[in-house]
């Protein structure tokens, strides 16, 4: 396994080309001078120890010297040692509303945009804790199970939309039975939920959820994505809205934040409510409540530590350009006997 640290430096690379180009440039200028004043059969007597092929070799060698150099400041690493490394915080599992009423309008730019810009900045605040992901409405969908790998977590977070579920609502419970299953310890006590949602739930009895919360062991922050006022659920046509969803009597539905359902939960579980309306403030409330979490150990994670390598290259490049200071481009007498180039 490899890495290579500045591709950047490879640019460098075009300086041969151009190199290459004004040798030839030169070599043709020079060669017509001088059959203007002379002709090649009296400029070999005049000067017969100039060598042709001389100036081709210390051409070749400086760019090997400029390819040597470019890889060591590109810095390749090379992965040959593994490390055991252990770390110390915690498990937290995010279960974000997909339903239908997240597309209301009331919280910019929409609930669900704005509750994925939460959990991207919450992750983006982390250092040792792992997350994993849920998305939820009538049912409850893994996302992602628990990791370390911040980015997978953001790449999976972006994917989440309305669509993904057909069957439509917003089912609490499910994305709590659900987290349940992404803790590998039940006796863990610092398994968090962060539960984003609207908290509109027409078929949750409040006594059930609280009890269920109370069994589940976890510590459940409940941000709330949206206005008690409400606001109708846009339907959209090429990001332009076309008209509003309704119900069976044909009146606009009206869908509300049910702050008093999603408190109940997070009080029941010693955990925290949050209004979603300023992403900063629920960031910092989120981190303030993790740092005063018991943090556990996680299991001993391999990894392969990469090793710098640069200096080989380093030394290659100062070995060529060693010899295209020592290479002279008078013909060498020794070789000039062998006649190896024809000269």
């Amino acid at each position: 396994m490899y890495q290579l640290e500045h591709t950047h430096y490879f640019y460098l690379l075009l300086v041969i080309p151009l190199m290459i180009l004004g040798f030839l440039a030169l070599s043709r200028w020079k060669n017509n001078t001088q059959n203007k004043y002379i002709s090649s059969d009296l400029l070999k007597v005049l000067s017969p120890d100039i060598s042709t092929f001389k100036p081709k070799v210390k051409l070749f060698l400086f760019s090997l010297f400029i390819v040597f150099s470019t890889i060591s400041l590109v810095n390749p690493k090379i992965g040959t040692e593994l490390k055991t490394v252990k770390r110390e915080g915690v498990d937290l599992v995010f279960a974000l509303d997909v339903s239908k009423s997240m597309l209301a309008e009331d919280i910019a730019p929409n609930r669900l945009e704005k509750g994925k810009r939460i959990v991207s900045e919450i992750i983006n605040s982390l250092n040792n804790d792992r997350v994993g992901i849920i998305a939820y409405a009538a049912s409850a969908l893994p996302i992602l199970p628990i990791t370390d790998d911040y980015s997978t977590a953001k790449t999976f977070l972006q994917s989440l939309n309305t669509d993904m579920l057909s069957s439509q609502g917003t089912a609490i419970t499910e994305s709590i039975n659900l987290a349940k299953e992404f803790y590998d310890d039940e006796e863990q006590t610092n398994r968090v939920l962060v539960l984003l949602s609207d908290g509109e739930d027409h078929e949750v009895n409040s006594e059930d959820i609280i009890s269920l919360v109370q069994q589940s062991g976890m510590t459940i922050i409940s941000v709330g994505l949206g206005s008690i006022k409400g606001s109708p659920i846009p339907i959209k046509e090429n990001n332009i809205i076309k008209t509003y969803k309704k119900n069976d009597k044909g009146d606009v539905v009206i869908t509300k934040l049910n702050k008093e359902l999603l408190s109940s939960i997070s009080k029941s579980s010693k955990g925290i409510y949050i209004d979603g309306f300023n992403t900063e403030q629920v960031v910092e409330s989120v981190v303030e409540r993790l740092k005063e979490m018991d943090k556990k150990e996680f299991e001993s994670k391999q990894f392969v530590a990469y090793k710098d390598q640069f200096q080989w290259f380093i030394a290659f490049a100062i070995l060529f350009l060693s010899l295209e200071l020592f290479v002279f481009e008078k013909k060498t007498y020794w070789v000039k006997k062998l006649n190896l180039f024809n000269e």
